[in-house]
C-alpha cells in the first residue's frame, strides 16, 4: 500500500442558480493540488503551504479538522502529514474551503485502504467546512467527491444523489478578486419568503433534476432561475447585472452567483459559446478597476483526481 499521495482537488459551484444549499457541480480547470504521507508518528500535521496565509494548526485549518475527524473515527497505527498548494483563493465562492476539506479526508482513506464510502467522507469533510461556514453543509464537497452534478438530498442522515452531467455542457468562471465571506452573504437573505416565490423556485429545482437527466438544454435554460437568492446577494458584486445581461447575450444556458459570491458561473451548450461567455464577462469587468480571473472548464465528471 502506498505511503504516499498525491491530488488534484477541483474547485465547485455550489447552489446552481436555483438549488441554494442543495446542488453544486464539479470543475476541471481550477483547483488545489495536496500531497498526504502516511507516517509512523500518530497525529495530523501541516506541514506546508503554499499560495495563500493559512494556520499550520490542524484545529485552525480546514484540511486540519476534516482530517481530525476522520482520523478520531478511524483511529490507525500511524500519522499523516500534510502539504497543500492552495490554488483556489479563499473567500473566491468557487468551493475553496470545501476542496481543503474534501481533499483531506479522501488522501487519508485512500492511504488507509478506502475503509470509508464517499458519504461518509461528505460526512468527515463538512467538520472542515464548517469552521470556513460556520455551518454544516454539503453542496461543495459532494461535487468534489462524487464529480458532476449532485444534490444533497438530506443533511441529517446525509444523503447525496450523484446526477447525471449532458456531454456538451460546459462552465465559465469569473472569480472578481474581491472577498464575500460566507457568513456575510448569509446574513443579507431575508429569514421568510413569499410562498409564490418558493413555488417557483420548488419547480425549477424539479424541472432541473429532470432537464440534467434528459439532456433537455432548453429546460436547463429556463430552470435555472433563482427567484429567492439572487435578487439579495447580486448587490454584494460589482457589475453583477450587467455582467449577467452581457453573458446571457451570447447564448449562455444561464449566468448566476457561484455559492457565496463573488464568483460568478455560465453554463453554456458547447465550449464555444462558454468562450463567448468568458469574452462578455471580460469586456464588461476590463474598466471595473477590479482585478478578476476567468476560466472555461468542462464539468468534471470524476471529482478528485490522483496525480501521478
Amino acid at each position: 500500500m502506498n505511503s504516499e499521495i498525491k491530488i488534484f482537488s477541483p474547485a465547485t459551484v455550489a447552489n446552481v442558480a436555483c438549488g441554494f444549499d442543495v446542488l453544486g457541480f464539479c470543475l476541471d480547470t481550477i483547483g488545489d493540488y495536496m500531497t498526504v504521507r502516511k507516517v509512523d508518528d500518530k497525529g495530523i500535521r501541516i506541514t506546508n503551504i503554499k499560495g495563500f496565509d493559512l494556520p499550520f494548526a490542524p484545529e485552525k485549518n480546514v484540511a486540519g479538522v476534516a482530517a481530525l475527524s476522520i482520523y478520531r473515527q478511524l483511529a490507525p497505527n500511524c500519522g499523516f502529514d500534510i502539504e497543500i498548494d492552495k490554488r483556489i483563493k479563499p473567500g473566491s465562492g468557487i468551493g475553496s474551503s470545501g476542496a481543503s476539506a474534501s481533499g483531506a479526508v479522501y488522501a487519508i482513506n485512500k492511504l488507509l485502504g478506502e475503509p470509508l464510502d464517499k458519504t461518509q467522507l461528505i460526512h468527515h469533510a463538512m467538520q472542515g467546512e464548517a469552521l470556513a461556514s460556520k455551518s454544516l453543509h454539503a453542496d461543495n464537497l459532494a461535487p468534489a467527491i462524487y464529480g458532476g452534478f449532485t444534490l444533497v438530498k438530506s443533511i441529517n442522515p446525509l444523503q447525496i444523489l450523484s446526477l447525471p452531467t449532458p456531454k456538451d455542457l460546459f462552465a465559465t468562471i469569473i472569480h472578481p478578486q474581491i472577498e464575500i465571506k460566507t457568513a456575510d452573504s448569509r446574513a443579507v437573505l431575508p429569514k421568510n419568503i413569499p410562498l409564490s416565490d418558493a413555488i417557483i423556485q420548488w419547480a425549477n429545482v424539479g424541472s432541473l433534476v429532470h432537464a440534467l437527466h434528459s439532456s433537455d438544454y432548453n429546460l436547463l435554460q429556463s430552470s435555472l432561475n433563482d427567484v429567492i437568492i439572487e435578487p439579495h446577494r447580486k448587490q454584494l458584486i460589482p457589475h453583477f447585472d450587467a455582467l449577467k445581461s452581457n453573458v446571457l447575450k451570447t447564448g449562455a444556458l444561464t449566468c448566476a452567483i457561484s455559492g457565496s459570491g463573488p464568483s460568478v458561473f455560465a453554463l453554456s451548450k458547447g465550449e464555444n459559446t462558454a468562450k463567448l461567455a468568458q469574452e462578455a464577462m471580460q469586456t464588461t469587468y476590463a474598466n471595473s478597476g477590479i482585478d478578476f480571473e476567468t476560466y472555461v472548464s468542462k464539468i468534471n465528471v470524476e471529482g478528485i483526481k490522483i496525480v501521478e
